[in-house]
């Protein structure tokens, strides 16, 4: 039986690991092992960060929010105990947005909602 050297399979193969490894530096990218280890740990982070991306975005949204409503004099958690009272459905993202492109109709939602937050 002839020995097999897995010539077009392993090259068809490699070239695969290649195209999933471009733009890799110092032998990433063209070292097949160290390429393999590295694409996995690569995955592992997108995946991850996939997730704490909305996180940190969730995060940006209520540090804006508590800038700006600490700007009308109301706390952020008062604010938002306030919209939940008043029904409005405004998620943090649209409120964000809102407070930073339209500062009048941020104020406007605040002094609407300003009578049912809570006071200390």
């Amino acid at each position: 039986m002839p020995r097999a050297k897995r010539g077009f399979k392993r090259r068809r193969r490699n070239n695969k690991i290649r195209d999933r490894a471009e733009g890799f530096v110092l032998g990433l990218g063209s070292q097949i092992r160290r390429t393999l280890e590295f694409l996995d740990r690569a995955g592992k982070y997108a995946y991850r960060d996939r997730r704490a991306k909305k996180r940190d975005f969730r995060g940006l949204w209520i540090a804006r929010l508590s800038a700006a409503t600490n700007g009308n004099g109301i706390s952020y958690s008062r604010f938002i105990n306030a919209l939940i009272k008043s029904k409005i459905t405004l998620n943090r993202k649209m409120l964000s947005e809102i407070a930073i492109h339209d500062p009048k109709a941020f104020e406007a939602i605040v002094t609407k909602v300003r009578p049912l937050a809570p006071t200390v």
